[in-house]
């Protein structure tokens, strides 16, 4: 049996949302190199302290997004199967090469904020994303077309992330109710992310990946690579992927299609909010889909991993 586990992105980061994490002991370097990239400030206290405003502005979400992501992992590594398959979104793939430990917790966050800091660098005022459900694949790249938007994320049942600035956007999402699409919101993301107005910082975190040194991928850890859903069987070309990702189409329906096709027996999310889980559980109803906020407990989460069983350890191809 495998375990698909999917590390959110940005967007849905919540007061609460180390309610389960804060306390385990294993999470704790993961909370104390976090505080260090946020000014001293632990990012426990700090998502309690500040306004959505501030929780949702680049560099902070990236960088506690993923702590919550790694801090997770930390508290439940020991109960998970052995078979484990591993998948991100948008910054979660930084997440998930942490968790299939290619890179220990500290390096990922240090790249997770240069991965930030970046972004915010190559990206105009106003830029954004806006996610629409209901359309074609087809009626969006024209909507794109006609508004100098990019197709940011692919996702299942014909949604769909685009990139670009605030006007076009503004201006795509009227349209779009216009043709009658089912849901246009705009996501609380203030950079055009998985589009080529970030292609400079794709290419100068492609150069911060060169210089950084990662581990061998492991036995029993399937990693796949956001770009085309692919595995990531070699780590030269992976880092470059993870580069590219900034400023390509991010294409998930792919990754959970590569999740199931090796066999994933459940889903679960790490990340605040269930977005990812939700989606799971629309497009494969048949397979368990779950958030690590559906669990009152860390306990809790542990029980439910349990049932899955250890197994003997496979070799993915």
């Amino acid at each position: 049996m495998s375990l698909a586990i999917l590390c959110s992105g940005q967007g849905l980061q919540h007061s609460r949302m180390f309610s389960l994490t804060s306390s385990a002991p294993a999470a704790e370097p993961v909370f104390a190199h976090a505080a260090k990239l946020l000014g001293g400030r632990d990012p426990r206290d700090l998502v309690q302290a500040e306004p959505t405003e501030v929780l949702h502005r680049n560099r902070i979400a990236q960088i506690i997004c993923v702590s919550q992501a790694l801090a997770a992992a930390a508290a439940l590594r020991n109960v998970w199967p052995d078979r484990i398959l591993l998948a991100g979104y948008s910054v979660g793939e930084v997440a998930a090469w942490g968790i299939a430990q290619l890179l220990d917790e500290a390096t990922t966050l240090d790249l997770v904020a240069v991965r930030a800091e970046l972004m915010d660098e190559a990206s105009a005022p106003g830029d954004g994303l806006l996610s629409i459900r209901g359309l074609s694949r087809s009626a969006v790249e024209e909507l794109c077309k006609h508004h100098s938007a990019e197709i940011a994320i692919v996702n299942p049942n014909d949604a769909f992330v685009l990139g670009g600035s605030g006007a076009a956007l503004d201006a795509l999402a009227i349209e779009a109710m216009r043709v009658g699409t089912a849901a246009v919101t705009r996501i609380a993301v203030n950079v055009a992310a998985h589009t080529a107005r970030l292609a400079a910082a794709s290419l100068k975190f492609q150069a911060a990946l060169e210089r950084t040194p990662a581990i061998k991928m492991r036995t029993g850890v399937r990693l796949f690579s956001g770009v085309d859903g692919t595995a990531v069987l070699d780590l030269a070309s992976g880092k470059s992927k993870l580069a590219e990702q900034i400023c390509r189409t991010v294409q998930w329906q792919a990754c959970l299609e590569g999740c199931v096709e090796a066999g994933a027996s459940a889903f679960l999310e790490f990340g605040p909010g269930a977005a990812l889980s939700k989606m799971c559980a629309r497009a494969y109803p048949d397979i368990p889909s779950r958030h690590l906020g559906d669990f009152s407990t860390i306990e809790g989460a542990a029980s439910w991993l349990k049932r899955f069983g250890s197994g003997v350890r496979d070799h993915f191809v």
